[in-house]
């Protein structure tokens, strides 16, 4: 069985977070969600969340398309990929994240994981971001 992980935020659940799950459930056979905690959230992005973290872990688990969701560690951001090893990580198409710093983790703990970047799906409309000022 083929595990893929994917990372976000998942503020203001919305078809752009349906598209990024949905492209990386195409990856493999089963999918694992982390979803960002409150306090990463203001840590990485500077601003609070619009929905807090067991609202969006809710939203995702509740999506229909995962087949695993849990929360961040706050302490290690790597937990979740140590516990489940995925052979494929989803990071979404706009997400900031240091994939030299992620290769040496992976590398670390011994996983040849394949990193892959999904497409936008109408960033224009469906960037939470750009939903919390309406």
């Amino acid at each position: 069985m083929k595990t893929v992980m994917a990372f976000g935020t998942f503020d203001v659940f919305h078809p752009g977070h349906r598209s990024y799950l949905t492209q990386a459930k195409k990856l493999g056979d089963f999918l694992v969600a982390v979803v960002a905690r409150d306090a990463t959230v203001v840590d990485v992005k500077k601003i609070k969340a619009q929905d807090d973290e067991m609202q969006r872990l809710g939203n995702v688990k509740n999506s229909g398309l995962v087949d695993e969701a849990v929360l961040g560690d706050p302490k290690n951001r790597y937990a979740a990929i140590q516990k489940f090893r995925p052979e494929v990580i989803a990071l979404g198409y706009d997400q900031r994240a240091d994939e030299v710093e992620l290769e040496k983790k992976l590398q670390e703990f011994g996983l040849q994981t394949e990193v892959v970047r999904m497409e936008a799906y109408q960033p224009e409309k469906y960037k939470s971001s750009k939903l919390k000022l309406s």
